[in-house]
């Protein structure tokens, strides 16, 4: 996988060999981004069955698969994922010596199922897009955070390459700065017009009227059309809400959690303090000696803020609740 800590200096590759391998790429966000997320969980299972001893893979990967999911607890992807896997182990009609190789076919069927999809939802999302566009742009939702396409920054890079003229804002998304360091090289390699701007700025080019449309991923949906998304996202929002310009949140429907009514109801991760006390300022740290901070990872966008979900069977719009458990149906009974 490419090491997402080192872009955008070092362009390297991490290569993970063993599930704690794996477990320390998810935790460190070597490999973030709730679809890329799915994918690496399948294969930390696959790892976990190769190196599991004779006549113990199941019990193995079991536990693998409580520690993969407790990893990343609020991206439900990453669960989908080795859940996905899990109903494999648990196949009693599979012999242990056969887990290994089925749950590697499995993973390579997941990695190819997301570019497909992740190619159709950012199809769905350019027709969002018009041409002459200016839009603000929250994380990073490429290439970088699925196998490929991406979700909201897949639907931008979708309609750029239809020929739409668009200017993309890509604020910072502080702490960690996926999108100053992430979502704008990736408009380098796509050729992609931008802009980066601090987090705080976006209120300010919202209200001058000079921006059309507001698009990020999620981690998390809930059944009522809440978003859970990375932190940030709900004051980007309000500030688009209050100034009249759309919202849209893009994502496969893997992300949906129907298990959960509200966005209230899911957990957020809070991360090591560092990430925010860390920061420098022309080489200094901006805190002060023995500071302390709050990390939480994730915010939670209610549905009344956002104006559209995309997914790959299609553009979502209020009533939420009963949309999306329509949508699911249709989707489902459209892959039998």
């Amino acid at each position: 996988m490419i090491d997402q800590r080192r872009l955008p200096r070092r362009f390297e590759y991490l290569h993970c060999q063993t599930l704690d391998e794996m477990l320390d790429a998810i935790r460190s966000m070597a490999i973030r981004g709730a679809p890329a997320l799915a994918v690496a969980g399948a294969y930390g299972m696959v790892l976990a069955a190769l190196k599991a001893s004779t006549g113990n893979v199941r019990n193995q990967a079991k536990n693998a698969a409580e520690l993969l999911i407790a990893s990343r607890p609020t991206a439900v992807n990453l669960a989908w994922g080795v859940n996905r896997m899990l109903k494999i182990v648990l196949n009693e009609s599979i012999s242990d010596a056969d887990i290994p190789d089925k749950l590697l076919v499995e993973a390579h069927l997941m990695a190819e199922e997301d570019v497909q999809i992740n190619r159709k939802l950012a199809e769905n999302g350019a027709s969002l897009i018009n041409d002459g566009d200016t839009i603000i742009h929250h994380c990073n939702t490429g290439s970088l955070a699925v196998v490929d396409w991406g979700t909201a920054l897949g639907a931008i890079r979708f309609a750029h390459e239809q020929g739409k003229r668009i200017h993309l804002l890509v604020d910072e998304t502080r702490p960690r700065l996926q999108g100053a360091r992430l979502t704008a090289w990736e408009c380098e390699q796509y050729g992609i017009p931008y802009e980066i701007i601090t987090d705080n700025a976006a209120g300010f080019f919202l209200r001058s009227g000079k921006v059309n449309k507001v698009f990020f991923g999620a981690d998390r949906v809930a059944a009522n059309g809440d978003v859970v998304n990375k932190v940030g996202t709900y004051m980007l929002s309000l500030a688009a809400h209050t100034n009249g310009v759309p919202v849209y949140s893009v994502f496969p429907l893997s992300t949906l959690d129907l298990s959960i009514p509200n966005g209230d109801r899911i957990p957020i991760e809070e991360r090591d303090g560092d990430e925010v006390l860390g920061l420098e300022f022309h080489g200094e740290p901006v805190a002060p000696v023995g500071a302390k901070a709050r990390n939480p990872a994730f915010d939670i966008t209610p549905n009344g803020l956002i104006t559209s979900l995309v997914t790959e069977a299609g553009i979502i719009t209020p009533p939420y609740d009963l949309n999306l458990a329509r949508c699911v149906y249709n989707n489902s009974l459209e892959g039998k």
